[in-house]
C-alpha cells in the first residue's frame, strides 16, 4: 500500500534524501554516502515509528517546506530550527500529527547546519545499489531537491514513540574531533602533529558533503615525494598540498593521493557535520 506523496514547496539550499548509505562498493569507486549527522537521522526515524535505514530529508542551512498529500506523521531533529505546521508553530523534536494536505516548514538552522526531516513511512524513492542516499560526488541516488519535486513515501509500520531529549547548552565554542594518528604522520613534522592539537583551525565556508575543510595554519610535511593513490575511509584527515587539513565526510572519494595524517572515529562525524563556517577546530591526536 502506497504511503502517498511529499511535495517540495521550497527545496531550500540544500536538501536531499539520505539513509544510512550504501556499503560494499568502495571497490567500484562508490562512496558510502548517507546522512552525514546519523544519530539525528536515527532519532527522527524513531519519533515516527520508522525503522533507522528508513530515508529522511537532510536539509542545509535554511531548513525546506513540504506538504503531504495524505495525513503523515513528521519530526525535525539534527540543527535546531524553528518548525511551522500551516504557519503556525509546532515542536521540534517530536512526532507532529499532519493532516493531508497540511505544509511543515523546516525554517533557516539556528544552531548548527544540517536538520532531518523524517515521515512516517519513510522517503520511498527507488533504491540504487542498496541505498535511497543522494551522493553529490558521484551523481548516485536521486537529485537535490528542487521546488515542485514530488517524493513517493512508503506505507506507515510502526507507531510514533516519545523520546526524551537533552537540553541544549547553547552553540559549541569550537569543534573537538578525535584523531588516531596514521597512516602518514610520519609525513608531517613533530611540529605540524602539535599545530593540530592547538586550535587554530576554522571551519571553511568551502565545506559541503564531501568534506569538511579547514582555514589556519599550514602542516609543514617532513616527506615530499609524490604519493601514489590509496584508499580512503570516511574520516580519513587528508592534507592537500595548500597544508590545511580535510576531513573527508559520507560522499567523499574511496582514494586518494595525498598523505592522511590520521583518521576521525566515527562519534566524532556527527558533530563535524553540524559545524557552521567560521567554527574554531581542535584535533585531539590519538595513537
Amino acid at each position: 500500500m502506497s504511503g502517498g506523496e511529499l511535495r517540495i514547496v521550497r527545496a531550500g539550499a540544500l536538501t536531499t534524501v539520505q539513509d544510512l548509505g550504501r556499503y560494499g562498493h568502495a571497490a567500484l569507486g562508490v562512496a558510502r554516502s548517507g546522512a552525514l549527522d546519523r544519530p539525528a537521522h536515527r532519532l527522527a526515524n524513531r519519533l515516527v515509528g520508522n525503522a533507522d535505514r528508513a530515508a529522511t530529508l537532510e536539509t542545509t542551512l535554511t531548513g525546506v517546506a513540504v506538504r503531504v498529500v495524505r495525513a503523515a506523521v513528521v519530526a525535525v531533529t539534527g540543527a535546531p530550527a524553528p518548525v511551522l505546521l500551516d504557519g503556525r508553530p509546532a515542536p521540534w523534536g517530536a512526532a507532529v500529527r499532519l493532516p493531508a494536505g497540511a505544509v511543515i516548514e523546516v525554517g533557516p538552522a539556528t544552531r548548527g547546519v544540517r536538520s532531518y526531516l523524517a515521515v512516517g513511512g519513510g522517503v520511498d524513492v527507488p533504491a540504487v545499489l542498496g541505498s535511497r542516499s543522494t551522493d553529490l560526488l558521484s551523481g548516485l541516488g536521486p537529485a537535490p531537491l528542487r521546488d515542485g519535486d514530488v517524493l513517493p513515501l512508503g506505507a506507515g509500520t510502526g507507531l510514533p514513540v516519545h523520546a526524551d531529549l537533552a537540553p541544549h547548552a547553547g552553540p559549541p565554542r569550537e569543534l573537538v574531533l578525535p584523531l588516531r594518528l596514521g597512516p602518514r604522520d610520519d609525513w608531517f613534522t613533530a611540529a605540524a602533529v602539535r599545530t593540530l592539537a592547538a586550535g587554530r583551525f576554522h571551519v571553511s565556508e568551502r565545506s559541503n558533503r564531501i568534506a569538511l575543510r579547514t582555514t589556519g595554519p599550514v602542516l609543514e610535511r617532513a616527506v615530499h615525494r609524490e604519493l601514489p593513490s590509496e584508499g580512503m575511509v570516511v574520516g580519513a584527515v587528508q592534507v592537500p598540498p595548500d597544508g590545511r587539513p580535510v576531513v573527508f565526510l559520507a560522499d567523499s572519494p574511496t582514494t586518494g593521493g595525498y598523505p592522511v595524517v590520521g583518521v576521525v572515529p566515527e562519534r566524532g562525524l556527527a558533530a563535524a557535520a553540524q559545524a557552521a563556517p567560521g567554527l574554531p577546530v581542535r584535533f585531539v591526536p590519538q595513537r
